[in-house]
């Protein structure tokens, strides 16, 4: 039994075909010209033949009453009649029959068409019996008729009155002609057809050139954005466009080219930094660990102080990573403390206490200027992170006199928090990176507390996350100044942290 090789076929399906851009605004642009001519033309035309149908009935009427008026006026005279009905043909463009009561045709002398058409013919009789009819009617009511003041009829498409006669009297049946409608409808058809022909070559040229015009710009932000995607970003336009909508997205793009490029460089600086980071503690770790298994492993009081080394290494390893998946996490907005009131004055005496083994041990002057009971609305743990990056922070880069200001004071509707070192302060260039991650100040500091370098890009984060004001105040020569503007609680009279909540 032969098997048969199954092939399987990878999950991917083909995107959708599209048009392109300038091909459907094109093809619209035609499609919209071809259709606004042919509207335009079929109106045109039907508003055309009713205004003339509605000016021929008025023509129509107006003619039969004024021959009605005329014939009932006067003796009938047969040549009188005649020179009559051949002046308002010509003038009112109508059509006049004068029949007898035997249905015979007075007026024209010579048949025309019509006399043969047998609808015609039924028309003539038509006319004839509604007359005799209406004569009955009236005798029957015992009313005397007078012919010339019947009134005239409307009986199929024409109209029709009575006249007397030397003989009795006779119908006029007068008609409308539609030739002339007729053959001005069959030329707006052509002209229309023409039209439409024109409109058709115009609209190609003129669509094609406006399609161009508006995918032009298109098409080169489309380039930019796919230079984007290859990591080039570099790609900033400059270009203002015929439309507000291109150049905001022209913008938005420079303004995410910038923006990527920026976190490129930041992504590559902390990989090298972290990369630092962690090589030289593990470096010693390692270095540590031999000098135990080789040297030290029998004595006491070195091993005491290799292992001593490598569980400080551990530590700031430990700090390291926390730190780091800390600004993760503030940066990605994952993280999840709540708000709560809580004595700021009491966290910031807790803070500032936990760096008194430097007044101890290497001679550092912590000062606190703090004002009593000031609460805050935010998240306790946070904060307190907060306090300990700035403190540590000026801790590090104080002067010589190692000395280091901590206030706390209340202000009008905020809790104002300082801390104030006497180093050689923060060139003016460099104020706004001061809050990045790894960003290295060129001044040269002993670092009594051990750090990680994303110190103030936690404080930054933590801040913005709970929208609190924050800022430095440093000059060249005479330190910095870090400030923090907490918000008081809404209630500035709850002060249980356990009522807060």
């Amino acid at each position: 039994m032969t098997r048969k090789k199954v092939t399987k076929k990878q999950g991917r399906r083909r995107p959708a075909r599209s048009l392109n851009l300038n091909l459907i605004l094109w093809f619209s642009f035609l499609l919209f010209a071809i259709v606004l001519i042919v509207l335009f033309a079929l109106v045109l035309n039907f508003q055309l033949k009713r205004r003339y149908t509605e000016q021929i009935e008025r023509n129509l009427e107006e003619t039969t009453k004024f021959l009605h008026d005329n014939l009932s006026a006067m003796p009938y005279n047969e040549t009188e009649a005649s020179k009559l009905f051949l002046t308002v043909i010509n003038k009112h463009n109508v059509n006049i029959y004068l029949f007898s009561t035997e249905d015979d045709i007075v007026f024209p002398e010579e048949p025309d068409a019509a006399e043969q058409d047998e609808d015609f013919r039924k028309t003539i009789k038509e006319v004839r019996v509604r007359f005799e009819n209406f004569v009955k009617e009236k005798e029957e009511e015992g009313i005397s008729v007078e012919i010339g003041k019947i009134p005239p009829m409307e009986i199929g498409s024409g109209r029709a009155f009575m006249i007397s006669s030397e003989d009795g009297y006779h119908y006029v049946y007068l008609t409308s002609s539609y030739e002339l409608l007729n053959r001005v409808s069959s030329d707006m058809v052509w002209y229309s057809l023409i039209s439409v022909l024109f409109a058709v070559a115009l609209s190609f040229v003129a669509s094609g050139f406006v399609s161009m015009i508006i995918t032009k710009p298109v098409t080169e932000v489309t380039e930019r954005a796919k230079e984007l995607a290859r990591g080039n970003y570099e790609t900033s336009g400059g270009e203002t466009y015929f439309c507000t909508e291109l150049n905001e997205l022209s913008r938005s793009l420079d303004y995410a080219s910038a923006e990527i490029g920026k976190t490129d460089r930041m992504q590559k600086e902390l990989i090298a930094n972290v990369s630092h980071d962690f090589k030289t503690p593990l470096t010693m770790i390692k270095a540590y660990a031999a000098m135990i298994d080789e040297i030290s492993g029998d004595d006491p009081e070195k091993r005491k102080a290799h292992t001593r080394i490598i569980m400080d290494e551990a530590d700031r390893l430990a700090a390291l990573v926390g730190d780091v998946l800390d600004l993760s996490r503030l940066r990605a907005g994952i993280d999840d403390v709540e708000r709560t009131v809580f004595n700021l004055t009491e966290n910031v005496y807790s803070v500032a206490g936990r760096f008194g083994y430097l007044a101890e041990t290497q001679g550092y002057t912590l000062e606190t200027d703090v004002d009593e009971d000031i609460y805050t609305f935010a998240g306790k743990a946070r904060v307190e992170q907060v306090l300990y990056n700035l403190i540590g922070n000026a801790v590090n880069y104080t002067g010589e006199d190692k000395k280091v200001v901590i206030r706390l004071k209340k202000k009008d509707g905020y809790a104002r928090f300082e801390v104030q070192d006497t180093g050689k302060g923060i060139p003016p260039d460099e104020l706004e990176t001061i809050w990045e991650r790894y960003y290295r100040s060129s001044e040269m500091h002993k670092r009594p507390v051990q750090g990680t370098g994303l110190g103030l890009s936690i404080v930054k984060n933590v801040l913005l996350k709970y929208n609190i004001p924050f800022g430095v105040q440093s000059e060249e020569g005479k330190g910095s100044c870090f400030w923090v503007d907490f918000p008081l609680p809404p209630d500035e009279n709850e002060k249980n942290p356990e009522k807060g909540e």
